[in-house]
Order: structure tokens, then C-alpha cells, then sequence
């Protein structure tokens, strides 16, 4: 079909004039109207440009670094220069680009659940979707589900832009590894009850992962949030906690009578030993004196026979008469007995 010149520029006559045609301008009324509008100014079009250029230069040649902020200033995508808070000069846009990062600012990443609204009562989302994230399994073959929080600051601004492709990524998948490494070396009992400790290691070890893959960031703590079983599993787990507690209540009641019972034993033991031992010695040295109270007699009998039976026989007789009340000695030579008669009266008695 063959163009009818005429009849199009009649259509375009019509409808710069207000008539049915309803499509935009063309490029040629666009630079009318620009040249219309520069010849009001002087220097024209020209000084237009200039004047849209020299705003943009000098919009974008200064840039301010908040407090907590470092700037990363890139010159045609190169690292050139970080700058601290406060009012700096650049290359216009085009030229050198700031990226700026809060290092002061503390971040966080969530396992195993959500924070849905932070607050003074704090909600947070688990479900099927951050599950496997928390379930892990432990040194003695147990399923434990372990959710926790890295909380991290940006200590490296270039290391964290041009070392690392995607960081939160790596970050979360490090965090990941090396929690599940300790968890792996450890019980469920410790996993339930030693969370400090765990998290204590897995920071250690996670700062390790991060620095040698350059990221440049910094790990401030992980803290763990409450650990359990499976809910399938619970029910069984608790009932074995709670077998698992008599049977330490049962030995540290057994250890209580043990110690009780054996200390006292020995006690007896010993005392009974150390009389024994005293008995003993009070028997030989008796039997050492008696021995050499004797011997000692034996020599003075030896000595004087008769002097030393006699004096025996005194001291037999001092000791005996004592013993045996009132005694009537009579003379072999008395003739008469009635002068005996009243020895057991009082003096002056009828």
C-alpha cells in the first residue's frame, strides 16, 4: 500500500491545531518547543545544558558520613579510598560512587524461628519452614532441635563488599556448620543443659570460618535460645529424664548411708584397736613392774632371809588386821577368863 504524503501531513496539521488526533509529539515539535523556549534565554540551548550539568557536578561531588557509618568510595568500580563520619569530597557521579555501611550497628541473623514483632512481648514464628534449620544430631545419636542467634557487626567494610559475593548467605551457612559441628560432639543431656558452653564454642569456632573467608565481619555473641527433643518424642524423653533423676537420687542417697555407715565403722574400729593396743600395754608393764617388784624382794631375801620373812610377814598382817573388826588376843599364860568378860563394853558402863 503505497503512503499518501499529502493526506499524512494534513493529519499532522490537524492535530498540532487541536483536531481528533490524540498521539504524542513528535521529536521534531519536542525540539521546537526547546529551541522556542532557549531563545528567550541568553546563550541559548547551550547554556541550558551547562547550567543542568553543573547542578548535577555539584550535587553529587560532596557526600556526608553519618555516626556509626563508614564510606566505601569506588572510582569506575575500583576501591579507592574508606572514610570516616563527617562531610567529604568526591569525583561526581559517573566518576566515584560512596556506598555507605553502619558498622557500629549491630545485626543479627535467627535459626530455627522468625521474630514476627519485637517488643516487650516479643512474638516470634516456628513452624515446618525453620525447622530444618534447628534439628540437629547430637554426639550419642539423639535428635535435639537448637534454635539460636548470631549477632554480628561489620569490622571490615571492604572485605565485606568485594571479598565476599553474597555474605549473609555465607554467613548463614557457616553459622549453620559450625553450630551443628558442636552440637555433634556433645550429648543431648549437655546440648539441654550446657548451652552457654555450646554457645561459647561455636562463636569460637564460626569467627575462625568467617576470617578465613575474609568477610569482614565480627561476631559479637550467639546466644541460644531453649533446647529440647522432638515434640513426638517428649513424652519419652522426659519419662527417661525422670528415671534417669531417681536413679541419681537412689545413688546419692546410697552415697549419704555410705558415708555414715563407713566412717563410723572405722571410728569403732580403730578405737577398739587402740584399746586393745592400750590394754595391752598396761598388762606388759604391770607384769614388768610385778617381775622386778619381785626380783628386787628376791635379792634382799637373798640379803637377810629371816629379816626379810619377818618383814613380809608384818606387812601381810599390818594389811590383813584392818580387814577383820574387833579382835580378843588372849595371853596362853591367862589362868582366868572373868577379867575378859566386860572388853566389849564402854568404859564406865554397868
Amino acid at each position: 500500500m503505497a503512503w499518501d504524503w499529502d493526506k499524512l501531513q494534513q493529519q499532522k496539521k490537524r492535530g498540532g491545531s487541536g483536531g481528533q488526533t490524540g498521539g504524542p509529539p513528535g521529536m521534531d515539535e519536542v525540539l521546537e518547543k526547546i529551541k522556542g523556549a532557549s531563545g528567550k534565554f541568553p546563550g541559548g540551548i547551550w547554556l541550558i545544558v551547562v547550567v543542568v550539568i553543573l547542578f548535577i557536578v555539584g550535587t553529587s561531588s560532596w557526600y556526608t558520613v553519618g555516626v556509626g557509618e563508614e564510606g566505601i568510595v569506588q572510582r569506575f568500580g575500583k576501591h579507592v579510598r574508606t572514610t570516616q563520619p563527617g562531610f567529604h569530597l568526591k569525583w561526581p557521579t559517573g566518576i566515584e560512587k560512596v556506598t555507605k555501611l553502619k558498622v557500629k550497628l549491630v545485626h543479627k541473623e535467627e535459626f530455627g524461628f522468625r521474630t514476627v514483632k519485637a517488643g516487650v512481648r516479643t512474638r516470634y514464628a516456628a513452624g515446618t519452614a525453620y525447622a530444618g534449620e534447628a534439628l540437629m544430631l547430637t554426639g550419642d545419636l539423639n535428635v535435639a532441635v537448637v534454635p539460636w542467634i548470631v549477632q554480628y557487626r561489620i569490622k571490615d567494610p571492604y572485605k565485606y563488599l568485594f571479598k565476599v559475593h553474597n555474605v549473609r548467605a555465607t554467613l548463614r551457612d557457616l553459622a549453620e556448620s559450625s553450630m551443628r559441628l558442636v552440637i555433634g560432639d556433645r550429648s543431648i543431656n549437655e546440648v539441654i543443659s550446657k548451652r552457654e558452653e555450646i554457645a561459647g564454642s561455636a562463636r569460637v569456632l564460626l569467627q575462625k570460618e568467617l576470617n578465613g573467608a575474609e568477610t569482614g565481619i565480627k561476631i559479637t555473641t550467639i546466644e541460644m535460645k531453649k533446647t529440647n527433643v522432638p515434640e513426638p518424642v517428649q513424652a519419652s524423653f522426659n519419662e527417661v529424664n525422670q528415671a534417669t533423676q531417681e536413679k541419681e537420687r537412689m545413688i546419692y542417697q546410697a552415697r549419704e548411708a555410705y558415708n555414715k555407715v563407713i566412717p563410723a565403722a572405722k571410728g569403732n574400729a580403730e578405737k577398739t584397736i587402740r584399746s586393745a593396743e592400750g590394754y595391752a600395754l598396761d598388762r606388759v608393764n604391770r607384769a614388768k613392774g610385778d617381775a622386778s617388784r619381785f626380783l628386787s624382794l628376791y635379792e634382799e631375801y637373798s640379803k637377810a632371809q629371816d629379816i626379810t620373812r619377818r618383814r613380809l610377814y608384818l606387812e601381810a598382817i599390818q594389811e590383813i588386821f584392818p580387814k577383820m573388826g574387833d579382835k580378843f588376843i588372849v595371853d596362853a599364860d591367862q589362868k582366868n577368863l572373868l577379867p575378859l568378860l566386860n572388853l566389849g563394853k564402854p568404859e564406865g558402863g554397868k
